[in-house]
């Protein structure tokens, strides 16, 4: 456990992981606490930039256009690039790697010709980029918000698991002049349908029918993201790799079941499969390495790189420690709507 978290903390950490909009009350009853407890940890947890929890573009990630790009700089010019990275809202995610490249850029757009204009009308000609390789992911079998701590008891995590499922209804086409509900959603996707209406100045009755269509529009994800330090897990590696059609389905499956597994998509390319995996150490890579070998053997691995630091990581801005400094550039692959 990280010496500035308790149990308590790690457990309420774990069941917003499940449940990132339950409501206290609710939150409280499966803990076996107090509502007003919970609120008051979850707002020194936020005010501390241990964690937070915020809506960004994905859903089933059908509706926009989800890439991996390796940006390599010219010597002296990766601070410049990254800051220009961290302030471009199609970036949502920046990370500075080892290996290969200088940065991989978690790039989502509204579609593909968005994509394009990115990376080849803006980001390659951005001051200090020497080249750039860009991995178009056909398919997400995994992202950020599916990793989870390990601090609630398996009861507690399907009571959370209940909580978060929505009752069953049509899928709804989101609300006209929806972005500043969204954009209020990545700051807090806590906030309820009173917060939002103060926060875009709408009225309140108006804003819960917004609200209620947006969740079930399919067009937003949201996640607790919490800093590394807070769950031990401080060392993100991302890994290409090779698999034959044949086994893709066997190997997305099989990849579901290791614990460090953050993200997995299927890209473009030869390296037909991107992966991130936290571990607690470098040496715990060579593990990771090993248990692939042994359980999926047909998995060939093109490439693995150590992510240094995360200045950026879904629209959020980070510290050196990884904390939320509290500014966040809402990704803008929905702004249209």
């Amino acid at each position: 456990m990280h010496p500035a978290l308790d149990e308590k903390e790690l457990r309420l950490l774990h069941g917003l992981q499940v449940a990132p909009r339950i409501p206290w009350a609710e939150a409280a009853g499966i803990l076996g606490t107090t509502a007003a407890g919970e609120a008051a940890r979850w707002a020194r947890l936020r005010e501390r930039g241990l964690a937070w929890i915020t809506a960004h573009p994905g859903g089933s990630y059908r509706r926009v256009t989800l890439a991996l790009v390796e940006v390599d700089c010219l010597p002296g010019a990766r601070r410049a690039v990254v800051d220009a990275a961290c302030a471009d809202p199609r970036a949502v995610t920046v990370e500075e790697s080892t290996r290969g490249r200088d940065l991989l850029l978690t790039v989502i757009t509204e579609d593909l010709a968005a994509l394009t204009r990115y990376v080849l009308d803006d980001l390659e000609t951005l001051p200090g980029v020497a080249r750039q390789r860009t991995f178009v992911a056909t398919a997400v079998h995994r992202h950020g918000s599916h990793w989870r701590l390990d601090a609630l008891s398996p009861v507690e995590e399907s009571a959370f698991q209940a909580a978060a499922r929505e009752p069953a209804r049509v899928p709804a086409a989101p609300p006209r002049d929806a972005w500043p509900l969204i954009e209020a959603l990545a700051v807090d996707g806590r906030s309820t349908a009173a917060d939002l209406a103060r926060a875009t100045d709408r009225n309140p009755a108006t804003v819960r029918r917004q609200l209620g269509r947006l969740l079930a529009s399919d067009l937003l994800s949201f996640r607790c993201e919490l800093a590394s330090e807070v769950s031990s897990w401080t060392v993100s590696s991302t890994w290409t790799a090779h698999v034959e059609p044949a086994d893709h389905r066997r190997t997305v499956a099989a990849l579901a079941t290791f614990p460090e597994l953050r993200m997995c998509v299927s890209t473009t390319g030869d390296a037909n499969l991107a992966m991130t995996f936290w571990t607690r150490s470098p040496h715990d890579m060579l593990r990771i390495e090993r248990k692939l070998g042994e359980h999926l053997p047909w998995l060939r691995i093109r490439d693995n790189a150590i992510n240094l630091r995360t200045p950026k990581r879904m629209g959020w801005l980070l510290d050196g420690a990884g904390r939320a400094t509290g500014t966040v550039i809402p990704p803008t692959a929905l702004a249209a709507y």
